[in-house]
């Protein structure tokens, strides 16, 4: 895919103030109180945000794969009712184990709440033809071309009003996530979707969770993938805040500016080596 120039909405957006992050003209605030808040974003107009009225995935037929995860694939599809191109995503074995029926539900549940410009949200949720072998879920996005790992490792050139464009993004919707106390866990390029006009939406809410206000609750370590790991993580931290997401963004950034992952190590003590050795090192 090949992306143009930020668009003017995009230029518009990072040249204004930073302050336009705290109100509802610019990345508002999240519901306060996390997933259980009372109104979702857009109280005005909520018919315009709401996940569509389902239909049956025989109606929808998948077009052409166009990514694969730990969780699920994602196929290009045309929504039956308009025409729409859309993003179908398959989520397999859901009931396997607990485990897995949490990190489901969970993504589900963020995907259907939070509705913001720059996080993933869910149009629709197709019904299963057939519920005694219900095993797989259906969920239609919006369709975005590509993705910042698939823009980073291309030929395309990047300018600083692109790195520029795409850090406020991120940064914008994650503000948004962390004024609900919502950890991602897993900010990777992989996980930032981008379209041709270079608008990006963060996704893949599998190991997103509440933040944990009680420092004596241990979290788990298994998140974030392994390159950007922050730090406090790495050395076996049981409680963490949503530094860790910001930690993840710094390594973005370097990999956009570098065209490289920035710390790519073997293991969790050799990416601690090059941490510090880049954190001790003197400009020359």
């Amino acid at each position: 895919m090949a992306i143009v120039g930020p668009s003017r909405h995009a230029r518009v957006s990072m040249s204004v103030s930073m302050s336009l992050m705290q109100g509802p003209g610019g990345a508002a605030a999240a519901p306060q109180g996390g997933l259980h808040a009372a109104q979702p974003y857009y109280p005005h107009h909520p018919q315009q945000h709401a996940v569509a009225p389902a239909h049956s995935q025989e109606q929808v037929q998948p077009d052409r794969p166009i990514g694969y995860g730990a969780f699920g694939v994602v196929w290009a599809v045309t929504d039956p009712r308009d025409g729409r191109r859309v993003a179908l995503k398959k989520l397999p074995n859901v009931f396997q184990s607990l485990v897995s029926s949490k990190r489901v539900f969970r993504e589900l549940k963020m995907l259907c709440f939070f509705k913001h410009e720059n996080v993933l949200a869910a149009l629709d949720i197709l019904q299963p033809p057939h519920l005694d072998f219900f095993q797989e879920i259906y969920v239609i996005t919006e369709l975005l071309q590509s993705d910042l790992h698939k823009i980073i490792v291309s030929h395309q050139p990047l300018s600083s009003d692109h790195i520029k464009v795409f850090l406020y993004q991120i940064l914008r919707g994650l503000k948004y996530l962390h004024s609900a106390r919502i950890l991602h866990r897993d900010i990777k390029p992989g996980n930032l979707l981008v379209n041709s006009n270079c608008v990006l939406k963060i996704c893949d809410f599998g190991l997103a969770r509440v933040e944990e206000p009680d420092t004596s609750k241990h979290m788990t370590q298994e998140v974030v993938t392994q390159y950007y790991r922050a730090p406090e993580i790495l050395m076996g931290a049981k409680h963490y805040t949503a530094a860790v997401d910001v930690w993840s963004v710094g390594c973005i950034f370097g990999e956009l500016l570098g065209r490289r992952i920035l710390f790519q190590a073997q293991n969790p003590v050799e990416q601690l080596e090059l941490i510090t050795e880049l954190a001790r090192a003197r400009p020359t």
